[in-house]
């Protein structure tokens, strides 16, 4: 069974809650909900459908429940950026990297991993 996409706004709160693990519901309306003028009633909404998709778990630990992301999760960026590059950028990475090229401010981290990224890409053709 296939999960169900999300949209923009889940994947941010997955994203959130994947990196404030065990957050109950107040925290992740302090943390994330309230900076985005997000409603209680809608930041639980959000939480609860994306348990009901599969990417968020929930615990009851000292009476309240505690939600984490699932290990279904990463898949969700995996899909975000294949329809990213599918749908916007029309199946080609190379005006993201056009992007990359003329903004000027990569990190020496980022760097790194495009580096390796490219050293892989170019073992994999080798090995065919």
């Amino acid at each position: 069974m296939s999960k169900k996409t999300i949209g923009d706004q889940e994947l941010a709160l997955l994203q959130y809650i994947g990196e404030a693990p065990k957050s109950t519901v107040a925290e992740v309306c302090a943390g994330y909900g309230e900076t985005r003028g997000l409603a209680r009633s809608t930041v639980l909404t959000m939480m609860e459908r994306l348990r009901a998709k599969g990417y968020l778990g929930r615990r009851k630990i000292e009476g309240m429940f505690r939600y984490s992301a699932t290990n279904e999760s990463g898949e969700v960026m995996t899909g975000a950026v294949a329809r990213f590059v599918e749908k916007t950028l029309q199946g080609s990475v190379s005006p993201f990297v056009a992007w990359m090229s003329e903004r000027g401010q990569v990190s020496d981290t980022e760097l790194a991993e495009l580096e390796a990224l490219v050293d892989t890409l170019q073992s994999r053709r080798k090995g065919r």
